[in-house]
C-alpha cells in the first residue's frame, strides 16, 4: 500500500479506491476477519437481553443460551428497561396526593438495581454512537451481531420520520452531522446501501450539501475512518498543550469535556491517522458526497458547514487562527521536534485520564477517541486497547427500540439521591415499608464516595474530588458540584432519621464540605466540574460549530442552588465546622442567583428544559435563607412568572427550543409531568400563598399515574451546551413523587380528587 509523510508526521494512506481497480482490497467486518459480510438480523429476542449491575458498572448482555437464558431470569429492571410486560398487578386508586407516592414508590422500588442504586437510559443526542462504532471498526473491534441488530433498529426507530435523516438529538430535525455519521455507522455495522431507509436517508444527506458540508467533529471522525482527507478538518494542533498556563487560551482553561475531546483529537489530527481501507470505507466515498470524491478540493471546504448544523459560527479570530495555523504554522514553524513534544504531552494526559478513571473515561465522546490513540500508539493487543474495549461496553444501553449510546457511564448517584430525598419531602423516611429500599440506597452512596483526590491532580489540571460524588460512579470519578451536594444531602437526611446508621463518618462529611467549598467562582456563583478558569469571551474560539457555552465552565442557577442547600442542611447539623466560610459562601451565591434572574422573572436553565427547571432550583436556594414570596421581590417574581406559564390543565410544557432559543416556548405535545413538577415545588419551596393553582397541578400529575404506580414517558427533560437534549427518564418518578410528597405535608388537608 502506498504511503507518505505529511508535515513531517507519520505516514498516512495513498487512495487505493481508484475507479476500476483491480487491486484486491479487504473487507473487514466488525471480527476483524477479512471478506466475511457482517451478519445482521431483522431483531433479536428481547428475554434474551440481562442487564448486569457490577456495583454500578452497567452492560448489556444478549444469552444466546437456553440453559444460560434459564439460570439468569430478567428482573423487573430488565422488563420494564427493554419496555416488556410487567403482568404487574393494579394498585388501589389513589384517594390523595400521599397515596400517589406510596403507588409511585411501589413500582419505582421494583426499578432499585442490585448495589442499590437507580439505572436508566441516558440517551437523546445522535453523535455519540458513531463514534464508538468508528472506533471499533477501525480498531477491528468485534461487535457481536446482536449489538449490529440492535443498533440498527435503534437508528431505524430514530430516523427523522419524513425525510429518513437523523438530527443532532432524537427530538432535532435532520442535519448534516446527525445524518453523516449515522449512515456511516449503519454502513459499517453492515446495513446495505440499496436498502429503502439509507436510500431515503442519503438523498436527504444530498439535499443538504453532503458530508463537506459537516462539521468540524464529524470531519474528525469522517478522516479517521478514510472517507475524508485531513485536509478538510480544522487545525488541531496538540502544540497547544505546551502552552504555558499564563496563557489567556491554554487549554487547562477550557472546559472539562472540551479539553478531554480536543486532546485526543489533537493527537490523532498531529498523526493524520487513517483506518485501513476496506471496500466499505471504498464504497462510502462514492454515498456521503455530491461531488466526485477524486475531484474534492478538501482543504477549501474546511469551513463549510449546512446553516442547520452551525449553531454557534466560527468567528472572525478562530478564522484567522485557523488561516495563520494552516498557511503559516504547519508549513513552516511546526517542527518535528515540536511536534513529537507536544505528542508525547498529549500522549501523558491522555494516560493519566484513562489512569485516573480506569479506562471508564468521562465520557464516550474521549472515550472513543483514546481508544484510537491507545490502538495507534500501543497496537491492537496492548492492555490500554483491551480495556478499553471493555469499558465502552459501560456506555450502551439497550431499549424497546433498539442499542444506543447514553451520555456518559449513567447517571447512577444523581438519581439515586434525588430518589432518597423524594422519600424525605413526603415524609416517609421513618416508614419501615420503605427502610430496605432506603438502606441500599443510603450503603450505594457510602459505597460511591470518591475516598481520594486525583494522584496527579495538579499535572493533569483535575479540580479536587475528595469526599465528594461524581454524576455517574467513582470508576469515572469526576466530581460535580451539584451532583456532591444531591448526595450529600441524601446522606445527611437519612443518617440523621432514626433507625438508620452512620456509615459515613463525620470526617468523611467534612471532606465533601472541604470540596464543595472550593466550587465558588469570584461572582458567587457556582459551575460544574470546577469553577470557570477564563471568561466566556473564550466562545471566540468554539470550533465544535453545534453547540454553545462549551468552551469554558458558565455559571449555572442549578449548580449554585445544589451547593447552596447543601450547605444549609450541613450547617444546622454541624455549626461549628467552617461556619463563617459557609456563611458568606451562602450569602455571595444567594447573591448572585438573584443577579442571575431574568427580566421575565424566571432563570434560563442549563442542565434541564428550561426556565421551569432553573426557576424551580432557584426559588429553592432563595426559600433556604428564609426568602419567599410574602417577603422577597425575587422570589414573588419567580413565583409569578411561572403561574404565567400555568396552562387549563393545571400543567406546565416547556419545549427544548427554548434551551436553544432562550425564551419559554410551549411544547407542541402539551402538558408534560416532569415541567408540572417542577413548577409546582418551585411554587411550594417559595410558600406561594393560593393552594388553587398548585391544586390543579397536583391533580394532572395524579390523573396521569398509570394503575401500578408509574408515569409514562413523555418529552425530552435534559440539555447540555444550548442546543443539545438528553434524556432523564427517572425524572417522571422523582419529581412527581417529590411535588406530590411536598404537597402532602404542605396541605395534609386539601382534597385533590
Amino acid at each position: 500500500m502506498a504511503r507518505k509523510k505529511v508535515n513531517g508526521a507519520a505516514p498516512v494512506q495513498e487512495d487505493i479506491c481508484e475507479k476500476g481497480s483491480t487491486k484486491k482490497r479487504t473487507n473487514a467486518d466488525l471480527n476483524g476477519h477479512a471478506a466475511k459480510r457482517p451478519r445482521i438480523e431483522d431483531k433479536t429476542d428481547y428475554s434474551r437481553w440481562r442487564m448486569r449491575d457490577d456495583e454500578s458498572r452497567h452492560t448489556w448482555h444478549y444469552l444466546e443460551d437456553d440453559e444460560a437464558a434459564k439460570d439468569w431470569p430478567q428482573t423487573y429492571a430488565d422488563k420494564y428497561f427493554l419496555g416488556l410486560p410487567l403482568d404487574l398487578p393494579e394498585l388501589p386508586k389513589a384517594k390523595n396526593p400521599l397515596d400517589a407516592v406510596r403507588n409511585g414508590l411501589t413500582f419505582f422500588e421494583k426499578l432499585q438495581l442490585p448495589s442499590g442504586h437507580w439505572g436508566c437510559e441516558y440517551g437523546g443526542p445522535m453523535f455519540l454512537l458513531p463514534g464508538i462504532v468508528i472506533a471499533w471498526y477501525v480498531t477491528k473491534t468485534p461487535i457481536p451481531w446482536y449489538f449490529a441488530t440492535e443498533i440498527k433498529n435503534y437508528l431505524f426507530a430514530r430516523a427523522h420520520p419524513e425525510d429518513g435523516g437523523w438530527g443532532l438529538h432524537i427530538e432535532g430535525e435532520s442535519s448534516v452531522f446527525g445524518t453523516v455519521l449515522n449512515y456511516t455507522t449503519l454502513r459499517l455495522i453492515g446495513v446495505d446501501a440499496d436498502h429503502p431507509n439509507m436510500v431515503k436517508a442519503r438523498a436527504t444527506l444530498h439535499k443538504l450539501g453532503g458530508a463537506t458540508h459537516a462539521p468540524h467533529w464529524a470531519k474528525f471522525w469522517l478522516s479517521v475512518l478514510g472517507v475524508m482527507n485531513w485536509d478538510i478538518v480544522n487545525p488541531v494542533p496538540p502544540e497547544l498543550w505546551l502552552l504555558p498556563d499564563w496563557v489567556p487560551i491554554a487549554p487547562w482553561r477550557w472546559w472539562i469535556h472540551i479539553r478531554q475531546v480536543f486532546l485526543p483529537m489533537g493527537y490523532l489530527w498531529s498523526k493524520r491517522w487513517q483506518a485501513e481501507e476496506t471496500d466499505t470505507i471504498c464504497s462510502l466515498r462514492k454515498e456521503l458526497f455530491v461531488e466526485d470524491w477524486e475531484k474534492i478540493n478538501w482543504a477549501g471546504h474546511r469551513n463549510t458547514i449546512h446553516p442547520m448544523d452551525n449553531y454557534h459560527p466560527k468567528s472572525w479570530l478562530l478564522n484567522t487562527i485557523n488561516w495563520l495555523l494552516v498557511n503559516v504554522w504547519n508549513p513552516y514553524m511546526r517542527t518535528n521536534s515540536l511536534v513529537k513534544k507536544a505528542e508525547e504531552w498529549s500522549s501523558e494526559l491522555i494516560d493519566m485520564e484513562d489512569a485516573n478513571t480506569d479506562y471508564a473515561d468521562l465520557a464516550p465522546v474521549n472515550g472513543a477517541m483514546n481508544l484510537v490513540v491507545c490502538y495507534v500508539r500501543d497496537g491492537p493487543d496492548s492492555y490500554s486497547v483491551r480495556r478499553h474495549r471493555e469499558r465502552a461496553q459501560e456506555f450502551l444501553w439497550v431499549k424497546d427500540e433498539g442499542m444506543f449510546s447514553n451520555g456518559t457511564n449513567g447517571v447512577q448517584c444523581w438519581d439515586t439521591a434525588f430518589a432518597i430525598q423524594t422519600v424525605m419531602d413526603a415524609g416517609l423516611t421513618e416508614d419501615p415499608r420503605w427502610r430496605p429500599m432506603l438502606m441500599k440506597s443510603l450503603e450505594y452512596l457510602d459505597n460511591q464516595q470518591i475516598r481520594e483526590n486525583v494522584k496527579d491532580q495538579a499535572k493533569c489540571y483535575r479540580q479536587q474530588r475528595k469526599g465528594g460524588w461524581a454524576f455517574s460512579n467513582k470508576d469515572q470519578g469526576y466530581a460535580v458540584s451539584d451532583c456532591v451536594s444531591e448526595a450529600l444531602k441524601s446522606v445527611i437526611i437519612l443518617q440523621k432519621t432514626p433507625g438508620f446508621p452512620t456509615l459515613i463518618d463525620d470526617q468523611r462529611i467534612f471532606d465533601a464540605i472541604d470540596t464543595l467549598l472550593t466550587y465558588q467562582n469570584p461572582t458567587g456563583s457556582c459551575s460544574s466540574y470546577e469553577p470557570y478558569r477564563a471568561g466566556t469571551w473564550m466562545e471566540m474560539l468554539n470550533a465544535a460549530e453545534v453547540f454553545g457555552n462549551i468552551m469554558v465552565e458558565y455559571e449555572y442557577p442549578e449548580c449554585t442552588t445544589a451547593v447552596v442547600t447543601a450547605l444549609s442542611l450541613f450547617h444546622k447539623h454541624w455549626p461549628d465546622h467552617r461556619s463563617k466560610e459557609i456563611k458568606i459562601f451562602i450569602e455571595r451565591a444567594v447573591k448572585w442567583i438573584k443577579t442571575a434572574q431574568k427580566p421575565h422573572g424566571g432563570w434560563y436553565g442549563s442542565w434541564g428544559v428550561c426556565f421551569t427547571y432553573a426557576t424551580m432550583f432557584a426559588l429553592e436556594s432563595l426559600s433556604s435563607t428564609g426568602e419567599v414570596y410574602e417577603n422577597s421581590k425575587h422570589a414573588k417574581k419567580g413565583c409569578e412568572f411561572l403561574l404565567s406559564k400555568q396552562r387549563e390543565d393545571g400543567g406546565w410544557s416547556e419545549s427544548y427550543r427554548a434551551c436553544e432559543l432562550g425564551e419559554y416556548i410551549e411544547h407542541h405535545t402539551g402538558s408534560q409531568v416532569v415541567m408540572t413538577s417542577w413548577a409546582l415545588i418551585g411554587l411550594m419551596k417559595a410558600k406561594y400563598p393560593d393552594v388553587e393553582p398548585i391544586k390543579k397541578g397536583i391533580k394532572l400529575i395524579m390523573d396521569r399515574q398509570q394503575p401500578n404506580g408509574e408515569w409514562l414517558q413523555e418529552a425530552i427533560e435534559g440539555v447540555f451546551n444550548k442546543s443539545c437534549m438528553i434524556s432523564y427518564p427517572n425524572y417522571k418518578f422523582t419529581f412527581t413523587m417529590k411535588a406530590l410528597g411536598m404537597f402532602a405535608q404542605r396541605y395534609p388537608d386539601e382534597k385533590v380528587v
